[in-house]
């Protein structure tokens, strides 16, 4: 039977390398975006369906569950992939920022991750898969929504792995410790050639983790470019 993957906050970085790679492997891809007018070209390329989902909304994510089951089926693989932040001193902080920085980071993956449990305590498997950062480990100075918000989605994803691995749902969190290359980005050539991420190879550990065989499953995995301090 053909998997489903559902990515929810799908971009042109990460979210594309996933959906490509997850398509070239054979599974039916989903992809869930506030705006999905701008995936239309992703879609395109890996035959994808494409859903619109404010992930930090509780009406939008029972939603697009309920559509994608409905349509396809239920996902045998979800990865929560939206982010925003916003940065200052923190006296200088506006709290409507910081407030949708949390809701965006952490409480929409608490969404995902209910609604995507729900249907896979059902059917006895299925992975969750959660995108960190540098800062679900580390609160850089002016950055405290952020790390906030990070570091409450890791500590969701900790909680979720042990109270769901043992009924057979593999859930993981992804430390990404440094930057991911896009196109256009300047930092790419400040950076030089090993300097960020490729989002390829990225998905390739995304996939890996998800295949994983239960006797030896993986709850959290750090990467970062060889050259990056840590």
């Amino acid at each position: 039977m053909t998997e489903i993957a559902l990515i929810v906050g799908t971009g042109s970085g990460l979210s594309a390398s996933l959906a490509r790679l997850f398509a070239k492997n054979g599974m039916t891809v989903v992809l869930a975006a506030r705006n999905p007018q701008k995936l239309e070209a992703l879609a395109r390329d890996t035959g994808a369906r494409v859903y619109a989902c404010d992930a930090s909304s509780r009406s939008d994510v029972p939603a697009l569950f309920k559509s994608v089951t409905a349509d396809l089926g239920s996902p045998d693989v979800v990865v929560y992939n939206p982010s925003y932040r916003t940065r200052g001193p923190l006296i200088e902080l506006d709290p409507v920022e910081v407030e949708r920085t949390l809701m965006v980071t952490c409480y929409g993956g608490f969404l995902v991750a209910q609604a995507a449990a729900r249907q896979m305590l059902e059917r006895g498997h299925g992975s969750i898969l959660f995108t960190g950062a540098s800062a679900s480990v580390k609160g850089y100075a002016q950055s405290a929504p952020f790390a906030m918000g990070k570091f409450g989605l890791r500590g969701l994803a900790q909680s979720m792995a042990r109270e769901l691995q043992p009924k057979n749902i593999h859930v993981a969190h992804f430390v990404i410790d440094g930057g991911i290359r896009q196109q256009n980005d300047p930092r790419g050539n400040q950076r030089g050639t090993d300097g960020l991420l490729e989002p390829d190879a990225i998905a390739e550990t995304y996939l890996h983790i998800h295949r994983q065989h239960r006797s030896a499953w993986t709850w959290e995995v750090e990467l970062r470019p060889w050259v990056e301090t840590f």
